[in-house]
């Protein structure tokens, strides 16, 4: 098995684990992970979600060699549209801690992290032009989206590799860390994240997922249906800690303010 997922408390980490092929991902290890986005969105005790690669780097992208070729390409690129879907409708917020390169359809799933942790090794590549390909899992949206349409272009038309400092700069990486302090930084980010809203944080995923798809009249109508739902979730602890001076405790909860009681007339 080329994936392993490990809990760490409220964690969840996906690590690609096949080292002899910098953890390229065949047919199995794509329907594990596709399978384990789905069973990550349906446990309540997951509040974040980690995707990395074992060794010295993320996932050198699609096996070609393993693609599974007893099965139709339409059916191969149909899952993965279903892990590009279902890493983009989780509700936990999500994590990339990245070494080495990430190429391909493993770069594109690195785009669809909320935050991208890297140490100075890392190497992306839209390598799909060098294939005789076109950007496959979710790259067409979300390199643009990163780096602007100029750059895409230079990216997925001439599959540059990037390495970390123009990586930085482009907007591949979040944060750019030394080798001594990656897991350190993912382990911080991942505490932080798991301490706040849940509910809201999920719903923040969502909006900012739509930001480029939706009329602002559209966004401004969800902002408002879900900031109803969160003043009876978790707005009212923030409120009782923040007149405690206390550190709000964060359950994601249904939970309706009692109205004031009224005076006599």
């Amino acid at each position: 098995m080329s994936l392993r997922v490990t809990d760490d408390g409220v964690v969840r980490t996906f690590t690609f684990d096949d080292p002899d092929t910098r953890n390229s991902l065949d047919a199995d290890t794509v329907v594990q992970l596709r399978d384990a986005l789905r069973a990550a969105a349906d446990d309540d005790a997951v509040r974040v979600v980690v995707l990395t690669g074992a060794g010295g780097d993320f996932s050198s992208g699609a096996n070609l060699s393993r693609p599974g070729r007893d099965r139709h390409p339409v059916a191969r690129m149909r899952q993965w549209t279903e892990i590009v879907t279902a890493l983009q409708d989780l509700p936990q917020p999500t994590i990339a801690r990245v070494r080495g390169v990430a190429v391909g359809a493993a770069a594109n799933l690195v785009l669809g992290c909320d935050l991208v942790v890297a140490d100075p090794s890392v190497r992306f590549c839209e390598i799909f032009a060098r294939r005789g390909l076109s950007p496959d899992a979710g790259g067409s949206w979300l390199l643009p989206r990163a780096v602007g349409l100029l750059q895409a272009r230079r990216l997925a038309l001439l599959g540059d590799m990037v390495e970390a400092d123009e990586a930085r700069e482009l907007g591949l990486v979040t944060f750019l860390v030394s080798p001594a302090d990656l897991d350190a930084k993912v382990a911080s980010l991942a505490e932080r994240l798991a301490a706040g809203p849940p509910v809201a944080l999920a719903q923040t995923r969502r909006l900012l997922n739509r930001a480029w798809s939706s009329p602002l009249e559209e966004a401004l109508e969800l902002e408002a249906a879900m900031q109803a739902v969160n003043f009876a979730t978790d707005a009212p602890e923030a409120k009782r800690a923040f007149a405690a001076r206390e550190e709000p405790r964060f359950e994601g909860r249904w939970q309706v303010e009692s109205p004031a009681p009224r005076s006599a007339p």
